[in-house]
């Protein structure tokens, strides 16, 4: 038997190395460039389409906070306001799809604003990737204790009664806005809106007893309530509050099948790497499943609601449909 050439292989050594090569490159080309890199290695952008103080800006913090300590990498806010949350949604839509740049999605931006705005530099379901949904938001109908309503069926009668009943939201096109207009076309209230330019405006008015009603989140108006100076007629989520546990929810006031929450979430421009999708997906709801996190975003009146990318994606298309019913039967436009 001859020896093998100094610089050659048996052939089954040869398979083998030949095999591996081809397995490498393939293996690269199929990756975006810089995939090849463990992710994340360096720090993570989340863009906050608000201004900083709010609710959701405040939710979007905290998860940054402990989605950062999860995956080893600082995740940085960035308050990219205006336009009910179009800019910095839009700023998002244009980004690289590598996992670097996520943004905290908001019901009234992601599922209203499609409806309200002739324009809208993006489209929901196309645009971006779902990440996954960090929680909702319980909105309930509030009333000064002078206003001559105990109930959400004064409410109804009054309004027909008098001619109508004017109710303030923090702006045309909320989440608010939405469910006060979905009351109206459900029981037939003879309701008003009045747009402010945030909440914390239109509260001011309902203490002062300028305005009788207001339709908020629960956490905005639940110290009011508490001591009294508020008067909260309803919830619109499913299940009563547990921060104001004796307010009937719609359904028990009358209302059968009214449900409508504010949510927030993450999403991720289109075409993110499935494995990225699934690492930050698995790694938001290990943040919603810890005990700290889960009680601090029920502090800011958000319960934490974990489930899967497409789970949220189904939200988020359903949502679309009856929202957009809503504002058309409503004629609500913003130019």
């Amino acid at each position: 038997m001859k020896p093998f050439p100094r610089h050659a292989l048996p052939m089954p050594g040869r398979r083998r190395l030949v095999a591996g090569t081809i397995a490498s490159a393939l293996a690269a080309t199929a990756l975006p460039a810089g995939a090849q890199d463990a992710w994340p290695n360096r720090p993570i952008r989340l863009v906050v389409p608000f201004t900083p103080g709010g609710v959701t800006d405040t939710s979007g913090r905290l998860v940054a906070e402990y989605l950062g300590q999860r995956l080893g990498q600082q995740v940085v806010v960035e308050n990219r306001p205006g336009a009910s949350g179009n800019i910095g949604t839009a700023q998002v839509k244009g980004a690289p799809a590598d996992g670097y740049t996520l943004v905290l999605a908001f019901d009234g931006t992601m599922v209203i604003n499609p409806h309200v705005f002739s324009k809208l530099p993006f489209d929901t379901l196309r645009d971006f990737a779902p990440i996954g949904k960090i929680g909702d938001a319980t909105l309930v109908l509030v009333a000064h204790p002078d206003a001559p309503v105990r109930s959400v069926a004064d409410v109804i009668a009054v309004s027909k009664e008098r001619g109508g009943l004017a109710y303030g939201t923090s702006g045309t096109g909320g989440t608010p806005h939405i469910a006060g207009e979905l009351l109206k076309q459900r029981t037939g209230a003879n309701l008003t809106h009045v747009p402010y330019k945030g909440g914390g405006q239109a509260m001011a008015d309902v203490l002062g007893n300028q305005i009788p009603l207001v339709y908020t989140a629960v956490a905005g108006a639940h110290g009011f309530v508490k001591s009294g100076k508020l008067r909260a007629l309803a919830v619109s989520s499913a299940q009563r509050s547990a921060s104001l546990p004796d307010v009937p929810t719609f359904a028990e006031a009358g209302v059968p099948d009214f449900v409508v929450n504010s949510w927030v979430g993450l999403l991720a421009p289109a075409g993110l790497p499935a494995a990225i999708a699934a690492r930050l997906n698995a790694e938001l709801n290990a943040v919603l499943a810890d005990p700290a996190a889960r009680e601090r975003l029920r502090t800011l009146g958000i319960e934490p609601t974990p489930g899967t990318a497409e789970q949220f994606r189904d939200e988020m298309r359903r949502d679309l449909t009856r929202y957009g019913q809503v504002v058309k039967a409503a004629g609500i436009l913003v130019e």
